[in-house]
Order: structure tokens, then sequence, then C-alpha cells
């Protein structure tokens, strides 16, 4: 953990998807820099050792066991914070999957998944935070994107549509917001974390793990964008930020 910033001491920050990979790397990072952390994730057990690695490092923590297709779990995280806290400044939603496939092969419950995690998560976070964030009079959105979004190649068609149409209903968001709201949307290329485990084609999952073990970057990077844009002075809105491996095409 690093030293606190001054700029980023005591904000009130929910992370979902936070119990590994970028979600976990962005916790340690926001509450090593004096964030106050508010974490969401399925995996119970991943949200208490990352809970007591912060609160053993002398940082502010608390977490919530979140499931993003559920409204309801989105509410209750976002509720803990301003309970908690008092209030809330940023929402990072991370939370993803990407079992992805030619549309051939008719995985309709994988793109269904896709959809509800990736999108649906997105905007289950939207209508949970949007409200909190007008009442307060000021708020930021940070979502995880990804690169699929910006190229469509084979196999990943639905998880890149999932993706623009975060990216697109960021972008609507941000011209709604008006002066007080800033929305950001960081897209990761290959990143060291367990992303393939959701893949249900057996081929396609150890191809993406072979190209991750040759170029991906360390999830910390991506959780420096994250900080990179929630750091910048409120009248800064950081809207689109793109991390990938230099080796990546």
């Amino acid at each position: 953990m690093e030293l606190a910033s001054t700029s980023m001491i005591d904000k009130v920050i929910a992370i979902t998807g936070a119990s590994s990979g970028i979600g976990a790397a962005s916790a340690l990072l926001l509450a090593g820099r004096g964030a106050k952390v508010v974490l969401g994730a399925r995996r119970k057990e991943q949200l208490e050792s990352i809970a007591t690695r912060i609160t053993r490092a002398g940082g502010e923590v608390a977490y919530l066991p979140t499931d993003v297709r559920r409204r309801e779990d989105m509410a209750a995280l976002v509720e803990m914070a301003s309970a908690r806290f008092g209030r809330l400044d940023v929402l990072v939603g991370n939370a993803g999957i990407g079992p992805i496939s030619r549309l051939d092969e008719l995985r309709v419950s994988d793109w269904e998944d896709m959809i509800d995690v990736n999108l649906k998560g997105f905007l289950y976070g939207i209508a949970a935070a949007l409200p909190v964030f007008r009442n307060q009079g000021f708020g930021h959105f940070v979502t995880v994107v990804s690169t699929a979004g910006l190229t469509v190649t084979p196999t990943m068609a639905v998880y890149a549509g999932t993706k623009n149409a975060v990216r697109t209903i960021a972008e609507g968001l941000r011209q709604e917001s008006g002066a007080k709201l800033r929305v950001t949307c960081v897209s990761p290329g290959f990143v060291k974390t367990d992303f393939a485990d959701s893949m249900t084609n057996p081929e396609i999952r150890q191809k993406i793990r072979d190209t991750r073990d040759q170029i991906a970057i360390s999830p910390d990077a991506i959780a420096r964008a994250i900080v990179f844009a929630i750091e910048e002075p409120s009248d800064v809105d950081v809207n689109e930020i793109v991390v990938r491996p230099t080796a990546q095409n």
C-alpha cells in the first residue's frame, strides 16, 4: 500500500469485482492512498482476505458479498457505503466476465451471462448510485470496459457488444450528468487476472491464457489509471483511458 494522497484522503469508494485482479489491486492502492473503500464481489472469503490486508495496513474498509446481476445487491453495496461512511464519492464498476466463443457455437447462456454481468450490472450500478450522487451534489462513475470493445475480433462479438454498450451508455450518462458528476471509462488490454476462467470453450480459454502469460501487464497498471482519474480536480473529467501491454496489437 502506498502513502496517502491529500486528494484521496477520506474519499469513499465502492468497488465491484473487488475480490481479485483489477478490483483487488484498485482496493489496495486506493486504501493505501487514504480512501475508505467498500468492497463488493461474490467470493466472500477473498473479500475478507483483502479487507484484512487493508485493515492491518491502517486503512478503512467495509465489504459485502455482491452479485452485480442482482439490482438489490448493488443497492445494498451503495447503501452500506453511505451508512458506514456518510457518503459515496466514487463507484468503480469493475465486475465483468468474458465467456467468449464464435457465434456459430450458439452458447446462448454465455451470451446471457455477459449481458447480465457486463451490461445490466453496470446499469444497476447507475440505478443505485446516481440518486445518491444527485442528492449529494457530487459523484464519480469509473467503469472498467475493455480494449475488446474498441476492436471487434472473431469470438468476441457478444463480449465486445456488451462493452460497446457500456461505453455508449457511459457517454450518454456523461452528457446528462452536468457540472457536478464525473464519468470515466478505463479500457484494459491483456491483464494478469483470472479473466479466462469464465470461458466455457476450452480451446479459446487456453489460447487466452497463453497470450496472457506471454504479454499481460499487472492489474496494478489499471489500478493506477483508476487512481489517476479519481485524483484529478473536481472540474476535470477524464472520460477515456486505454491501458494495454506494449506488445499488444
